[in-house]
């Protein structure tokens, strides 16, 4: 299922780039990192996803936030990767989920999108609607599934 996020005033997430909960960092990546980041992503959410990641670190600028706790990282999210306009893929490493970082991760990217001029995100196959519904009064799209990752290649 995909969601419609509105990104134009009033939204329902921040008006400025959130700071990570718990001493956590919510920045873009630099170039140095680019190679450790795709890696981390790849072996912990799987090759298609860092595929994403790869996309969104070849855009410019950049189309891709992490948070950091020191040299640590632990979590990702994206936009403009498989599709212009379209959110995602996000992901939190498993000891540091219930903490807000995906929160942080995701009004980031939506207030990058806004700032590029985007009035709508959508945020595609999504598997957690709660989180959205809650983080951005994201709504489901009818008739969405099984959307733009429908017959994809598998690696």
């Amino acid at each position: 299922m995909d969601m419609l996020i509105k990104l134009y005033p009033p939204a329902a997430f921040a008006t400025a780039v959130p700071s990570g909960p718990g001493g956590a960092v919510v920045r873009k990546p630099i170039g140095p990192e680019h190679g450790a980041l795709a890696r981390w992503v790849g072996e912990s959410f799987g090759a298609s996803w860092a595929s994403e990641v790869q996309v969104a670190l070849a855009n410019r600028p950049v189309s891709v936030w992490i948070a950091t706790r020191d040299t640590t990282l632990l979590g990702f999210a994206c936009f403009d990767a498989t599709g212009r306009g379209l959110f995602g893929p996000i992901g939190v490493a498993d000891a540091a989920r219930g903490r807000g970082l995906g929160a942080a991760l995701l009004r980031a990217c939506l207030l990058d999108m806004r700032s590029a001029g985007y009035a709508y995100a959508i945020a595609g196959g999504v598997g957690a609607p709660a989180f959205f519904r809650r983080v951005a009064a994201a709504v489901e799209i009818p008739d969405s599934s099984p959307g733009l990752y429908a017959n994809q290649l598998v690696p």
